[in-house]
């Protein structure tokens, strides 16, 4: 089987596209049923964020696995085939491990060198495990880019190439001035309370804002949020939660809005910014920063005077130009040291149930040839024959280990996925044998994954 990896992002296609073709959460489980139900592949993740949707699959057709997932893909995303293709990428094999690897570690952000990518990556591989989607490849593999972030992050200082998001977004709301002076003694109105969202929150907590209204759907998600922000020894904010009725009244009042749901239509009209710019006598100006993708505001609202809007597309435009720091190329190091490593224990792993095979096959050799010696030589006694049976499995064990040992060496190196076949092929190995460990091993690192997703609370 290999890995293959479709999807489109800010680089590929416009914002626009990226905007119809972003998946609600339904959409994504039913993406991913009908990917296992589809016959070039057994293992599937979606990864979607703000400016990415991207699907990865276990497949054992290339050309029949790219085909089957783009026409999913369109299918579920509602962005016709014709139309989606030219935005597409693909990458197999060893390029699309090189490709995860690079988001995880921000390299492929709008803005360079951002965090919140790993908590995305984390929650993908929680979906497939909870969903039975992802087997072992997918397992390893988004595990691994987990890992791979945070080294980026630890050993580097790729943090100074850029921001988060949010903090991108405010910056760019702020025109040139410090973000602490811009927003100190401003309302804030937060719409959402996902992990955005409540980045958000924290984020102009910490830089200064008079106070926070909070608005969600789940009035007790908007409630939780609430609670964090008004923690004693915190940032001393006043923050409160509202339910999503009060949104065009808690409009007039606010200052700075940041909205990020998951909402497939719009959440603020233009109609309903202009009318709350209206609403309210003197010279005034809200500033509003939507995070959404697809978009939570309005787009006409960049033509209301007094309304100063950044959305994603204006993020990925002011983005473009940003300096690239020089932490950057030890990042593209790490990631091309990881990647061979990651596609060399891929291989070595490819070979272990043969491995397993031939050595449950010599000790079944060593069974039989001692049961036949006692019956040869029935006076042999207890201590004679213990030593006969010890010695002859160090022989076998001796002979074994050389060959067994170099095979999984080489069987790591680019193109040595056709030693297990000459293993199979030159000891006559039973492939129902070779595939029943195979299973054993699947099987016990679903177990293996069970446990950490109890672990991490999510079952």
């Amino acid at each position: 089987m290999s890995l293959l990896v479709i999807g489109l992002s800010h680089r590929s296609a416009p914002v626009s596209v990226l905007d119809r073709a972003s998946l609600s959460p339904d959409s994504r489980i039913k993406l991913l049923q009908d990917v296992l139900a589809a016959e070039p592949a057994t293992e599937a993740a979606v990864l979607t964020t703000c400016n990415r949707v991207e699907l990865y699959a276990d497949v054992d057709k290339f050309h029949a696995g790219v085909a089957e997932l783009s026409t999913l893909l369109a299918r579920h995303s509602g962005v016709g085939l014709d139309e989606l293709t030219p935005y597409l990428y693909v990458h197999y094999e060893d390029r699309a491990v090189h490709h995860l690897f690079t988001v995880a570690c921000g390299l492929d952000s709008m803005v360079v060198g951002e965090g919140q990518i790993l908590g995305q990556i984390k929650d993908t591989l929680a979906s497939g495990q909870e969903l039975h989607t992802a087997g072992r490849l997918l397992n390893d593999l988004f595990q691994q880019a987990l890992r791979v972030g945070k080294r980026a992050h630890s050993e580097t200082g790729i943090d100074r190439a850029g921001q988060s998001l949010v903090t991108f977004g405010l910056e760019q709301l702020a025109a040139g001035a410090d973000v602490g002076t811009w927003v100190g003694g401003r309302r804030a109105l937060v719409i959402g309370a996902g992990s955005m969202s409540s980045l958000a929150a924290a984020t102009l907590a910490r830089a200064g804002v008079a106070e926070i209204v909070v608005a969600n759907r789940t009035a007790s998600r908007a409630e939780r949020l609430v609670a964090i922000l008004n923690e004693p020894g915190g940032t001393g904010v006043r923050a409160r939660a509202v339910d999503m009725g009060a949104v065009d009244t808690e409009l007039t009042r606010a200052d700075i809005v940041v909205s990020c749901t998951g909402a497939t239509g719009l959440v603020l009209t233009a109609d309903a910014v202009e009318a709350a710019i209206g609403s309210v006598a003197g010279d005034r100006e809200i500033a509003l920063l939507d995070l959404a993708m697809p978009r939570d505001i309005d787009a006409a609202v960049h033509r209301l005077g007094g309304a100063r809007l950044i959305d994603i597309e204006s993020l990925a435009d002011a983005s473009a130009d940003a300096p690239m720091a020089a932490d950057v190329d030890q990042v593209k190091r790490i990631v091309a040291d990881e990647v061979a490593a990651f596609g060399a224990a891929q291989r070595a792993a490819h070979i272990t149930p043969t491995v397993v095979a031939l050595r449950a096959m010599a000790a079944d050799v060593v069974t039989n040839e001692i049961t036949r010696l006692e019956g040869r030589l029935p006076g042999l006694d207890e201590r004679q024959r213990a030593e006969i049976t010890q010695t002859v499995r160090r022989v076998v064990d001796k002979l074994l280990h050389a060959p067994t040992v170099r095979v999984k060496q080489l069987a790591g190196e680019p193109g040595g996925a056709g030693y297990a076949d000459a293993l199979r092929e030159l000891f006559d190995l039973d492939p129902q044998t070779v595939a029943a460990v195979s299973r054993a091993d699947r099987s016990e690192a679903d177990d293996r994954n069970a446990v950490d997703l109890r672990n991490r609370g999510r079952v």
